[in-house]
């Protein structure tokens, strides 16, 4: 081989190898379009009216959920989205639940759009495909819902709930005890 044939398929070579490597994985949304996490009550409901994925009506979509300092906006979605979960924990959102329609969009093709932009999963079973960048936690789940959450907050109260499930066992088996 001359050495202008072997510097050809150096450069091929070196072309194709540079092609077929995956580009490096982008950071993990911290929400999605224009609603993130961390946003007011208020933002996000501002943001829920101008976006065409959803069918907010207003109020009437915000419930309070039995515990203090949380509420839900729950709304129907369209094009893509069936409904859509937005939790609140003292008025900052935490917890972006979209659940999609399998009849226009499938669980693959979701697993397929997110490994490309953000990488292979942290964890992978049946039920779900998971994303974490120790502050933002990404699930794909089947049969088919995108959940965002901050685990900065959601670590918080699940502390805050292990606690209370403590103590409230500890004054259950004092209260058995009494017999």
């Amino acid at each position: 081989m001359s050495k202008k044939t072997v510097l050809h398929v150096l450069l091929l070579l070196l072309a194709w190898g540079l092609y077929s490597q995956t580009p490096p994985a982008q950071p993990l949304p911290n929400g999605f379009r224009e609603i993130e996490l961390g946003m007011s009550l208020d933002e996000v409901k501002e943001k829920l009216k101008g976006d065409s994925y959803f069918d907010y009506r207003g109020d009437p979509d915000v419930s309070l959920l039995t515990t203090p300092n949380k509420s839900v906006i729950e709304c129907a979605g369209s094009f893509f989205i069936r409904r859509a979960f937005f939790q609140f924990h003292k008025e900052e959102l935490y917890i972006i639940i979209l659940l999609l329609d399998p009849t226009k969009i499938d669980y693959f093709t979701m697993y397929t759009t997110f490994v490309n932009k953000y990488g292979e999963p942290d964890s992978l079973n049946p039920e779900e495909a998971l994303w974490d960048d120790g502050e933002i936690r990404l699930s794909l789940e089947r049969p088919l819902s995108v959940k965002y959450i901050a685990m900065d907050v959601f670590n918080m109260l699940k502390k805050e709930n292990d606690r209370e499930e403590s103590v409230e066992t500890f004054l259950k088996e004092r209260f058995l005890n009494e017999f």
